[in-house]
């Protein structure tokens, strides 16, 4: 395999206020993809995923937070939910820049999370419904099985992704990978 050259870097709080507008970009990009310019898939700010939602998951004790690096340009990032009791870890949120997209950067940065935690026993993520794109990645790419599909049809319609409030898309996937 024709290796990239990507690395995790650990989040720096001087990139705070970058990292938040890169990863609104990254999801935001999708739904205008998807939907065109109609505003019935973002909040009230116009995104896809809020700034709250992401500073809780950067502020949050156990998570860990990484910027996607290719030749020394920040191209994406990633947060981590590790629970080292139990092994049962959550990918809380992955995102490359659009202008990277179909390069492999996402995977890569995807297999050096797993090197990263080899000790996982599952990994679980979410996405949104009409994020084809990251359907297919986690699917077909990473291995992750789709187990729970949240609508206003399901039993217990609170994602529990977003903090459980009324943030987030209205119907998301919930996705998980059994690694041992």
């Amino acid at each position: 395999m024709n290796t990239k050259r990507v690395r995790l870097i650990p989040f720096s709080e001087e990139d705070r206020e970058q990292f938040i507008l890169d990863n609104q970009w990254a999801f935001k990009y999708g739904a205008l993809l998807e939907f065109g310019k109609r505003d019935d898939h973002l909040n009230c700010d116009g995104e896809i995923i809020s700034r709250k939602t992401i500073e809780q998951c950067i502020d949050a004790a156990d998570n860990e937070t990484y910027r996607i690096v290719v030749d020394g340009k920040k191209v994406g990032g990633v947060i981590l939910k590790i629970d080292h009791m139990t092994g049962h870890n959550h990918l809380e949120i992955l995102f490359t820049s659009p202008m990277m997209h179909s390069q492999g950067i996402g995977y890569e940065a995807w297999q050096a999370v797993e090197a990263l935690h080899p000790e996982t026993v599952v990994w679980e993520t979410y996405t949104p419904y009409f994020e084809k794109r990251n359907i297919h990645f986690y699917v077909n790419k990473c291995g992750f099985h789709i187990v729970e599909f949240f609508t206003a049809h399901h039993a217990d319609s609170q994602m529990p992704m977003d903090g459980n409030d009324s943030e987030g898309p209205d119907e998301a996937f919930r996705f998980v990978k059994v690694m041992k």
